[in-house]
């Protein structure tokens, strides 16, 4: 959905943004402020604005990472702020989505299941490309993000290194290329969809089978009595 829809409909926005010097980070806190919007509005039960927001919210998301690339304005302070926007934004969806089915526990267990999902597709692929998941600060201001995200990210990028370390394949050029379509542009997508197709609670059902079928595939393989005789 990112490389298909998102970021071909963002690149006019980009360009215009460019050309009005407008500094990616705001780009990125108006993506949070669409966000917390569909939150407030799929709180109150206005589906439709709800879903129109959540992919304002992703448009304006792609947007930022772009601009900031075509501008020369890529930062730490900017990558960290992009990822803590992003899960103040998932948990204010989560809550409203909560609220307004008044089923509030399956709506903590779904952000849960979605952020799991989430540091995995964005951990996998830096693993497999040598990146690094924490930038050196470039101030106080990158600095302060930068604890932030040692206290809610730093865990699950442990994790998601422990889970590649023991099933190396999940940073292979396939499991990279389908964990790629489990990312945020596909996931806003489909809650979108859902939101406006009057069943939002469908998404933690559908985010809480994604866990399940990652979690299986890390289950440990049993080897064949055969192969275990000839070894």
């Amino acid at each position: 959905m990112c490389e298909a829809v998102f970021r071909p409909l963002a690149h006019p926005l980009v360009l215009t943004l460019a050309r009005l010097r407008v500094p990616p980070p705001l780009v990125a806190i108006c993506a949070g402020a669409a966000g917390i919007g569909a939150a407030v509005e799929l709180g109150g039960g206005s589906l439709l604005a709800a879903a129109l927001l959540v992919q304002l919210k992703t448009l304006l998301d792609n947007a930022d990472g772009q601009l900031a690339r075509l501008t020369g304005r890529t930062s730490a302070f900017g990558r960290y702020l992009d990822s803590e926007v992003d899960l103040l934004v998932n948990a204010a969806l989560f809550a409203a989505l909560g609220w307004t089915t008044g089923r509030p526990a399956l709506g903590l267990v779904g952000f849960l299941a979605l952020t799991s999902v989430l540091s995995l597709n964005f951990n996998v692929e830096r693993l497999a490309r040598g990146g690094v998941a924490e930038p050196d600060p470039e101030g106080l201001a990158t600095a302060f993000l930068r604890g932030i995200y040692r206290v809610v990210y730093a865990p699950q990028d442990r994790l998601a290194e422990a889970l590649v370390a023991r099933r190396p394949t999940f940073a292979g050029p396939t499991a990279v290329s389908l964990l790629a379509n489990l990312g945020m542009s596909t996931q806003l997508a489909a809650f979108g969809l859902l939101i406006a197709a009057g069943h939002p609670i469908a998404f933690a059902w559908l985010v809480l089978a994604e866990v399940a079928v990652i979690a299986l595939a890390l289950l440990p393989r049993r080897v064949p009595r055969r192969q275990e005789e000839v070894a």
